[in-house]
């Protein structure tokens, strides 16, 4: 579906952003790839790494999601978004709490505007487990980012332009994720962990960036799309990484969970299960896909179900994350 096309990313200069690049290019024939992003610097570098001389369907905007006229200029002939865009370190996020809404709220919104005034086809936002059952601002933001994607399709109303919402977790092994952290740790023979009973999913950013694409495929409009993703305890990744090390137990940090949850039970009686992912169908009453859902092969989930990181039926053992060690220090992330 993207051959041919003209597809935007927001915060395309991201680790995500980079890696769907990459994969647009090798995997498909773009008319145009535009990275929309307020870091000149970092386009400087990713032109570098996709040069517009070797790859003439590049285009690089200098841009904030804040600045809704910027967006009109960078959506023009736009067939597909994929809005990466967000401030999302928790931390920042609490000290500058309205920097952080007026990015991934208010930034939201103009990009919703822009998608609609301009024609865009489909249009996936990026969200996260922190947007469910949220404890901080960040995950605050984001599921006010949600709701905001969801409801625009009715704001679109007859137009052919549609919204998406993709959620998972944090990126093993990127950059800033608890590998890298405890692989800076490990010389000094002792590492950190917050809480000895945490656990997180597991998704790769090649597993991120395919996801978002079959999404992108499949999406009616008003679709929350999770993976089915295995867990991994935060133990184990200290033994995959150093086991010889001894293991200080810290506490947990601020707007921290135990627990990643991706699917609440709230939200349960309005999911349906796939083979490999979940949708959490809109409620509002314009929503009329759940039949064709159906009989795609979803499947309604049970009452009281929810979807955990500590309730998986699928662990990563210490080989496997010892596997992803691995290609992390030989790939540098």
């Amino acid at each position: 579906m993207f051959d041919n096309a003209v597809v935007a990313i927001t915060g395309g200069t991201g680790s995500f952003g980079k890696r769907l690049v990459a994969t647009l290019l090798t995997r498909c024939r773009p008319r145009k790839v535009i990275v929309f992003s307020r870091d000149e610097l970092k386009q400087f570098q990713m032109a570098e790494e996709f040069p517009p001389s070797t790859w003439p369907c590049m285009r690089y905007f200098i841009g904030d999601v804040r600045d809704p006229d910027r967006l009109m200029e960078a959506f023009r002939d736009v067939e597909y978004v994929i809005h990466a865009a967000a401030l999302k370190q928790v931390p920042a996020a609490e000290y500058n709490p309205f920097e952080a809404v007026k990015t991934n709220i208010l930034g939201g919104q103009n990009v919703i505007r822009a998608c609609i005034a301009r024609g865009v086809r489909r249009v996936i936002a990026l969200s996260t487990d922190k947007a469910a059952n949220p404890i901080n601002l960040y995950g605050a933001t984001k599921l006010c980012s949600d709701k905001l994607f969801v409801a625009a399709n009715a704001m679109a109303g007859a137009q052919d332009t549609r919204f998406a919402v993709v959620r998972y977790g944090n990126v093993v092994a990127s950059r800033g994720s608890v590998i890298p952290f405890f692989l800076e740790r490990r010389a000094s023979g002792r590492i950190p962990v917050t809480h000895p009973d945490m656990t997180r999913f597991s998704i790769t950013l090649q597993q991120g960036v395919d996801f978002v694409m079959a999404c992108m495929a499949r999406m009616h409009g008003g679709e929350i799309f999770v993976p089915k993703l295995p867990s991994y305890r935060i133990l184990d990744v200290a033994r995959a990484v150093a086991p010889e090390a001894a293991v200080d137990v810290v506490g947990i940090r601020p707007g921290e969970k135990v627990h990643e949850v991706m699917v609440p039970a709230d939200e349960a009686w309005h999911t349906l299960e796939f083979g490999d992912h979940f949708v959490i169908q809109p409620t509002q009453d314009w929503w009329s896909r759940e039949e064709s859902l159906l009989a795609a092969g979803g499947r309604p989930c049970p009452d009281g179900f929810s979807y955990g990181s500590g309730t998986n039926n699928r662990w990563l053992t210490v080989e496997e994350l010892r596997t992803l060690v691995d290609e992390f220090r030989s790939t540098g992330g």
